[in-house]
């Protein structure tokens, strides 16, 4: 097991500052080499208290802006449009930076690409649910209309 420190949010896992405990191999080959975290040291304890002072001015500041993008985001339904086949199947699959690129075309807002959760991979045309987690105590619930290109 590898002791790090999170540079970023990771879903499922933690947000900047936290130390947590991960496999050698999750380390090495995903958190590590993307940018999300840093090998644990005891020098290492000044930049979390750093990390997690910045994060807190951050959410005083954006609990409000939060609120109402989670408003804006649930009452709008998110247009995309992308290659289908003959019977609504799509080639290839909605990702999760389309979406975050189909929010800010349509004038809601800009969230991260990270922060998008979906259930299940989307490989057809219709509607469909997915899930911004725009902080720790704010997620929300986005409708999606997943339509064919001409």
């Amino acid at each position: 097991m590898s002791k790090l420190i999170l540079t970023s949010e990771v879903s499922g896992l933690g947000s900047a500052g936290d130390v947590v405990e991960v496999k050698n191999g999750y380390a090495r080959n995903y958190l590590i080499p993307q940018g999300f975290a840093v090998a644990w040291s005891r020098g290492g304890e000044k930049q979390v208290e750093q990390l997690k002072s910045a994060r807190a001015a951050r959410e005083l500041a954006t609990l409000e802006e939060a609120q109402s993008l989670k408003a804006r985001l649930e009452e709008t339904t998110v247009r995309l449009t992308v290659k289908a086949g003959r019977e609504g199947r799509l080639f290839g699959s909605v990702k999760t930076d389309d979406i975050a690129q189909a929010v800010a075309a349509a004038g809601i807002g800009s969230i991260d690409k990270r922060t998008v959760e979906l259930a299940a991979p989307i490989k057809a045309v219709g509607r469909h649910e997915a899930s911004v987690r725009l902080r720790e105590d704010v997620v929300a619930a986005i409708t999606l209309d997943v339509v064919a290109a001409k």
